[in-house]
């Protein structure tokens, strides 16, 4: 089993950019870049733990529940499934926080995995209510980060995450609206709190 529901009448371009820039890719392209920016080999280390705990668990969480019945596919659309997954990626999140302060990583790696956290409170929030785009808040947090740390050419990567908006609303996953909010609210979030930490 892939993980993903392949519907006939779909956009194959739109399911590969979904598949493919997923918020998983992001979240391991963040912690290693921000990570050697920030100390070289050493960093990337401590980005990859970091990773560990914002990426790696929580996809063999979503894998396991897939296997088990328990989710749709690996982009868990439905409101209830999606809710328990993103509770389990807060605390898995926060677990790995508290072992990157306790281990004395750089503070730019923990202001980035902190990021991650204070947006994924902010689509909890929204989630019960309105089904925001975790994929848009997810591309476009990474981006305005990696701008704060390389600099606003990395802003060029905003096509990028055009192209995921694009796709979730063409796969039907989410509308226009609920794209840009995720899109706003990654941004606005997660660049604020990694630029206050950091």
């Amino acid at each position: 089993m892939t993980g993903t529901i392949t519907r006939p009448e779909e956009s194959r371009a739109a399911r590969l950019v979904t598949d493919q820039l997923d918020p998983k890719t992001w979240i391991i392209a963040d912690t290693v870049l921000v990570g050697w920016h920030t100390g070289g080999v050493s960093g990337i280390g401590w980005g990859l733990l970091g990773c560990l705990f914002a990426a790696v668990l929580p996809l063999v969480f979503i894998k396991y529940g897939i296997r088990r019945g328990r989710w749709t596919d690996r982009h868990v659309g439905p409101k209830r499934q999606r809710l328990v997954v993103m509770g389990f990626v807060s605390a898995s999140v926060t677990t790995g926080i508290l072992l990157l302060w306790t281990l004395g990583a750089p503070r730019a790696v923990l202001a980035l995995i902190a990021a991650m956290l204070v947006t994924m409170a902010a689509l909890l929030a929204v989630t019960p209510v309105w089904k925001i785009s975790v994929h848009a808040a997810v591309s476009s947090g990474s981006v305005a980060m990696l701008a704060m740390a390389y600099g606003p050419w990395v802003l060029a990567a905003y096509l990028l995450v055009a192209a995921v908006g694009w796709s979730r609303v063409a796969l039907r996953d989410h509308t226009p609206a609920q794209v840009l909010a995720g899109t706003a609210v990654g941004a606005v979030v997660a660049s604020a709190t990694f630029g206050l930490i950091r």
